[in-house]
């Protein structure tokens, strides 16, 4: 039985490591409020209570992170542990620990003794070990503080995916029809690196892949043996995407401008979508210390939320951190590369992978002077290697969020953002003086000879000349028109020296920061209730200005004329019920898209790259002259009117002749998977996994809905995380979390969010001690105790589950040391 399983339970457990007296008091939706005697010890039980509600979740991000999931999982992921161990910060871990302030070590350290403690504590009452662990015959690791932060892959740093993609495009036509696939923002003009052959590898992105990919377990890899012959043993790198531009709203309103009198800060970050969710809500109180909201549950501190002074929210904020960079092989001697005319050899690591059921595996890992190498191509004599932010010291991912969110005012917290790192963010304030503003943080490299926008010959003509300073990135404090909001759209204000500091040219599609700021512009007033609101916001600016073209249009072919007619009047709200939407949604993803590439591109240009950059599309559309030539306005509508029709027959195979039944929530579904979901029987299935649910919106709406195109209607990305915070007022905040807080199965707090997510509703995000004792529901105290002197299961558990036992002292046999800290 899980710990504090029950409603209306108190339990009291002794704890070595712990100082002082702590409680957790869990409210009834499943958020914990942490008290503890001082800060360290609030750390160390954020730790115990993210193992308590999210231990497989965690110990999969570890292993995933170190490249330890073949010690577990067997053979299928050797090539996946070598992948990801490219990308671990090997550098000097004091500088690390510095890059994000005095106490980081310390408040990880704190951090990991807790999930050790709980670990210890399973391991002991094996009956309390989650479900996953026991399907798969394994136990959750020990942590050693440096895993917080040498973990880099989990990250989100940009644009090596964009590089290659462009690099296609060029290599199959040229960098003009470039610009169909992604637009630049702000007006820039793309140049060939000297010396490059854009004719890259096919496989040159699958290492990387493999190394940022989620964990998939299916019976077949847990089958998988190490003499099992070719390919099909091994975990294979998903097809690899351009860019993905993980999204996310957020917005600051002025008391002036509001309708409580107070700030607002409101945030809904969007990402993948998973059970449990990627984000986990809680609150840690101590002397000098209440913070409450949401980070991820592998990582100490809170990222988005409040402390009672000042609330803060983030959304990626697009400085590109990568590069690609391409070498001549010496034909002598493949581990030498050319540099600066002379051969340099590559630095080379042997680490030792354990795999279950068969002998370890030695990892060869080499690396350049800029990085890791993901490719070698030995038909051009070439290898490929990645110079990404992720080696810097202070870029793990969030981490430096345990330095802004002790901010009390705006000058301490522009402070903290001056040295961050990763990823690259917006990050919004608003304090309880009334104070509002917009603080971007991110690694800035400095590149004084090139954009950063394809690969570069890697033989010293294009070095990063060390990195832009936080004051050198823009900034908003008490804009005049009383509130702040950004979408991930370009948003380096006017005057602002890009060409110079060339911090990014590629943005998400600006049409979700154009309707929340017609929105916000529009209220005279806003509350915290406009704010939900428009957080769910299913209004899409790109059907409203499809259908503005189409409106004058009409078709002697009856299929398109019907199609104008199911479109015609509709208010471009992309509802669960909406025969307007699936209609417009198969049309933009699977007709016009193609249609519009087919009719600006070369057949090899248009083949060379996925979807067009739907602002692109619109812009041209609404004025064809520059890119449709003569008669510019008859082949824009020739296009819209063709692809229309086809779509319209598309949705007559998909749901019927009758377009009064469709329904884009027919289509368009949300399913937060579990990692076990693959590998277990369909009841097991139902029960880990949340949904299928009907869903409403789409990618271009504040309430962003992205699904793959070219693929079914499944939304992969979204905001599952919401908050809306009353600034002063913190007991009136509002959040959600879907689909719950718990990751465990059996739980009542493992999905009973999903439903309020789904329909826009939110829970209380309780702050006061009053409060949160009315509605707790479950209080877990916690006492010091002593460590006992036994093996990691004690003799009681190991009479009480003999299997267990002796694979935990199994484990402990094998366990691995770390990977080396410096490369030689």
């Amino acid at each position: 039985m899980p710990l504090a399983h029950a409603a209306g339970t108190t339990e009291t457990l002794r704890v070595p490591g712990l100082q002082q007296k702590a409680e957790i008091l869990i409210d009834e939706w499943g958020v914990p409020h942490i008290y503890a005697a001082s800060q360290t010890d609030a750390f160390f039980v954020q730790g115990f209570n993210a193992a308590r509600d999210r231990l497989f979740q965690i110990d999969l991000w570890r292993r995933r992170g170190l490249g330890q999931l073949a010690q577990v999982f067997g053979p299928a992921y050797v090539a996946q542990d070598q992948a990801t161990r490219l990308f671990l910060y090997r550098g000097d871990m004091q500088r690390e620990w510095n890059a994000y302030g005095k106490q980081a070590e310390k408040v990880a350290t704190a951090f990991v003794a807790g999930i050790n403690a709980y670990v210890d504590f399973v391991t002991a009452h094996p009956e309390r070990l989650p479900y996953e662990f026991k399907q798969l015959a394994y136990l959750p690791a020990k942590w050693q503080a440096q895993d917080v932060v040498r973990i880099r892959s989990h990250g989100l740093t940009r644009n090596l995916n964009s590089e290659v993609a462009r690099a296609h495009v060029v290599c199959k036509a040229n960098l003009e029809s470039d610009t169909v696939r992604l637009g630049l923002k702000p007006k820039w003009e793309a140049t060939l690196p000297e010396g490059l052959d854009p004719c890259l590898p096919e496989d040159l992105l699958k290492v990387f892949q493999l190394a940022t990919q989620n964990v998939r377990i299916t019976p077949g890899s847990l089958a998988a043996r190490a003499d099992d012959q070719g390919d099909s043993i091994r975990i294979a790198a998903a097809e690899n995407p351009e860019e993905t531009m993980e999204g996310s709203n957020n917005w600051v309103v002025a008391p002036a401008k509001s309708a409580t009198g107070r700030a607002i800060m409101a945030n809904d970050p969007h990402r993948a979508y998973s059970a449990p969710s990627l984000r986990y809500i809680a609150h840690l109180i101590a002397p000098g210390l209440n913070v409450i909201g949401a980070g991820e549950p592998a990582l100490p501190g809170i990222s988005i939320g409040h402390n009672g002074s000042i609330a803060f929210g983030l959304t990626i904020f697009s400085i590109d951190q990568e590069d690609l960079y391409v070498y001549e092989l010496n034909p002598d001697n493949p581990d030498e590369y050319k540099y600066q005319g002379q051969w340099e050899r590559l630095r080379v690591l042997h680490e030792p992978i354990e795999v279950k059921g068969a002998a370890p595996v030695t990892a060869q890992l080499r690396f350049t002077r800029h990085g890791p190498v993901i490719f070698v191509e030995k038909e051009k004599n070439r290898a490929f290697a990645l110079r990404s932010g992720w080696m810097e010291p202070g870029m793990s991912p969030y981490f430096g969020s345990i330095e802004y969110m002790r901010a009390k005012n705006y000058k301490s917290f522009k402070r903290a953002m001056l040295h961050w790192g990763a990823p690259t963010e917006n990050l919004v304030y608003a304090d309880t003086k009334g104070n509002i503003g917009w603080v971007p943080g991110g690694l800035a490299p400095k590149r004084p000879n090139w954009d950063g926008l394809l690969p570069v010959p890697g033989d010293g003509r294009y070095e990063w000349a060390g990195f832009w300073s936080g004051d050198q990135l823009p900034s908003s404090y008490n804009p005049k028109q009383g509130w702040f909001a950004s979408a991930n759209q370009m948003n380096l204000p006017d005057g602002y020296p890009y060409q110079q500091r060339k911090l990014g040219f590629e943005w998400t599609n600006g049409s979700r920061f154009a309707r929340i700021s017609e929105v916000l512009a529009a209220l005279p007033k806003v509350s915290l209730q406009d704010s939900m609101d428009l957080q769910n916001d299913d209004l899409s600016i790109p059907a409203r200005r499809l259908t503005a073209l189409l409106a004058p249009l009409s078709s002697t072919d009856a299929r398109t004329q019907a199609a104008l007619n199911v479109l015609k009047g509709w208010d471009c709200v992309e509802r669960v019920d909406s025969a307007p939407a699936a209609l417009y949604e198969v049309w933009l993803t699977r007709h016009l898209g193609t249609a519009f590439k087919r009719a600006v591109l070369s057949q090899d240009a248009a083949a060379a790259m996925g979807p067009p950059d739907v602002a692109v599309l619109l812009d041209t559309l609404e004025q064809p002259q520059a890119r449709l030539g003569e008669q510019a306005a008859h082949q824009r509508d020739a296009i819209l009117l063709g692809s229309l029709g086809r779509a319209y027959a598309e949705m007559l195979t998909l749901q019927g002749e009758d377009p009064a039944q469709w329904q884009w929530g027919r289509l368009h579904y949300n399913l937060m998977e579990h990692p076990l979901a693959s590998a277990v029987d369909e009841a097991t299935r139902a029960k880990l996994n949340v949904g299928p649910l009907p869903k409403h919106g789409g990618p271009y709406s504040p309430n962003q809905s992205m699904y793959r195109p070219g693929g079914d209607f499944r939304q992969t990305n979204g905001p599952s995380f919401r908050v809306v915070v009353d600034v002063g007022n913190w007991d009136n905040s509002r959040t959600v979390n879907a689909p719950g807080q718990s990751g465990d199965p059996e739980s009542p707090h493992y999905r009973d969010l999903a439903e309020k997510w789904l329909h826009g509703d939110y829970f209380p995000l309780l702050y006061s001690r009053k409060a949160v004792e009315q509605a707790t529901l479950q209080k877990i105290v916690l006492e010091p105790g002593k460590r006992a002197a036994v093996s990691r299961l004690g003799s009681d558990a190991c009479a009480r589950d003999d299997a267990l036992c002796h694979l935990a002292l199994r484990q402990d046999r094998m366990r691995p040391a770390h990977p080396t800290d410096a490369m030689p």
